[in-house]
């Protein structure tokens, strides 16, 4: 699969800090504390990210993890405000599913599905972590992993060689 650059200059791009991990290295004069946190980016509309900054200060670990996040974003494939069909992405030992939902529904995810879906833009979705585990950092990749399998359906069409629903209506005419 072909990774498309997307260019964040045009985008008005909103951060969610998802996850703060406190990781202590014991040395001769005591402790050494270092961050490494979650952040996810997205301009609740077509795009999300996320990234993982690490450092010293909580502050400069949020700033790495911005700008890694902008660099990996993705475009989300919608199907009105929900997703096209009901896909399942791995990472590591988790598993999240997600599934459309009727207008109306609202956002049904836990904390860091949750953000990756609002800041994607998706109004209405049922989601679930069925995996093994609940390492946030790996439930984020494999919501992003079933985000980029998702396809709508002219995709699907174009993919299979057939026409478009709106190539049929043109050529009906």
């Amino acid at each position: 699969m072909i990774k498309k650059k997307i260019d964040v200059k045009g985008l008005e791009l909103k951060e969610r800090v998802v996850a703060i991990n406190r990781v202590s290295k014991v040395v001769k004069g005591g402790k050494r504390f270092k961050f490494a946190v979650l952040v996810v980016v997205g301009d609740e509309n077509r795009y999300v990210g996320a990234g993982i900054g690490k450092a010293k200060e909580i502050s400069e670990a949020v700033r790495k993890g911005i700008d890694k996040a902008g660099k990996d974003l993705i475009e989300v494939k919608r199907h009105g405000d929900t997703v096209p069909h009901p896909i399942q992405g791995e990472f590591g030992a988790a598993r999240v599913l997600l599934k459309p939902a009727p207008a109306g529904t609202g956002v049904i995810a836990g904390g860091v599905v949750r953000a990756i879906m609002e800041l994607g833009g998706m109004k209405d979705v049922v989601t679930k972590v069925v995996g093994r585990t609940s390492n946030s950092i790996n439930v984020a990749w494999a919501t992003l992993e079933a985000l980029k399998g998702c396809r709508t359906v002219d995709e699907i069409f174009k993919l299979r060689g057939k026409k478009t629903a709106q190539q049929l209506a043109a050529s009906a005419e």
